[in-house]
């Protein structure tokens, strides 16, 4: 039995807001911007909402599968910037592509979050309960951020990225002799540290009790801890999960990492003893998208012939809460 990605796809808002751009609105400039993240620019929204994003990125995953909306079974959608609370954002896209007869919800683990959502996929799928899902990372970070702090403002983008999975009653096993599918994973939280980075949501307000403190709904972020767990957890979960499945750094063909900085990815690099040019990146062009970044990433590689069938995968993040994980997957499409 095997469960492997079939189809991938992305969704970018169309407005490229450069450094250059980010200089006339808060004090900085291209070259601080570049040397702190390596970030050149990012898309931005006029317009574009979370599930409409998403909806785009699911149904480019769909036709590359080469699946109609109404054999989907499951839809995940992971996001941290939903335009409603109700309906969720994951019913909004059922809606959109015509997935009737699929079960939706959302699942919110900020920038960790599209790796959550392919583990609880596989879940669902290596139990029988359904045969396939889409799964898709969708954010509209440009309304949670207050752009006039330079901290955060250059960082974050818009975007939305997806990928098929299905089930596959045989196993299948690529000319290198790999088995196709997900070879091991892991998961974590620490929400003792949580505050780091956060974005608070509507006050409590009733006829029996109102909040006397003013809440800023902005994204607020303390860079140097979260720059600090990411640089030790995310390399130390990539370990773990290699070392469960009998497998070393060497094995791996491509990291597909979250896109925050590219000096958290350099780092982890330099920590796992691994090639940098193992670790793709094009955070340069897109910025930081939370859960959109792997996804994106990952389709990018796909439709440009980086990942070729049998080529060993390890996805990894880290995101507010704080969560983190990492997912190995032997390619199979």
């Amino acid at each position: 039995m095997a469960i492997k990605i079939t189809g991938t796809g992305s969704a970018l808002p169309e407005k490229i807001v450069t450094n250059f751009d980010m200089a006339e609105l808060v004090e900085t400039s291209d070259e601080w911007i570049r040397e702190r993240t390596g970030i050149a620019e990012r898309r931005i929204s006029t317009g574009d909402t979370v599930s409409s994003l998403a909806a785009k990125a699911c149904a480019d995953a769909l036709a590359m599968a080469g699946k109609a909306a109404e054999d989907v079974d499951l839809i995940l959608v992971a996001t941290c910037s939903p335009e409603l609370l109700l309906p969720c954002c994951a019913c909004q896209v059922q809606s959109s592509i015509g997935a009737h007869q699929a079960v939706a919800f959302d699942l919110n683990a900020a920038c960790s979050g599209f790796l959550f959502a392919l583990n609880t996929a596989y879940a669902y799928l290596q139990t029988g309960l359904y045969r396939n899902a889409l799964i898709v990372g969708s954010e509209v970070l440009s309304k949670l951020i207050d752009w006039t702090d330079r901290s955060t403002c250059v960082l974050f983008g818009d975007g939305a990225g997806a990928a098929f999975m299905e089930l596959s009653e045989e196993d299948e096993i690529c000319e290198n002799g790999r088995p196709v599918g997900i070879e091991g994973m892991v998961m974590g939280s620490d929400g003792a540290k949580g505050m780091v980075l956060a974005c608070a949501e509507r006050a409590v307000s009733n006829p029996y009790y109102q909040e006397t403190e003013q809440v800023n709904s902005y994204v607020h972020m303390d860079g140097q801890e979260v720059y600090k767990f990411a640089t030790r957890q995310v390399p130390a979960c990539i370990k773990e999960a290699l070392e469960q499945s009998n497998l070393t750094v060497d094995d791996v063909d491509l990291f597909v990492l979250h896109q925050a900085n590219v000096r958290i990815i350099e780092s982890v690099a330099k920590r796992l003893k691994a090639d940098l040019s193992k670790f793709p990146m094009n955070l340069d062009r897109i910025g930081n998208m939370s859960s959109a970044t792997i996804p994106v990433l990952l389709d990018e590689l796909n439709r440009n012939g980086k990942i070729k069938k049998g080529d060993r995968l390890v996805l990894s993040g880290f995101g507010a809460g704080l969560t983190y994980g990492a997912s190995i997957l032997v390619w199979g499409a």
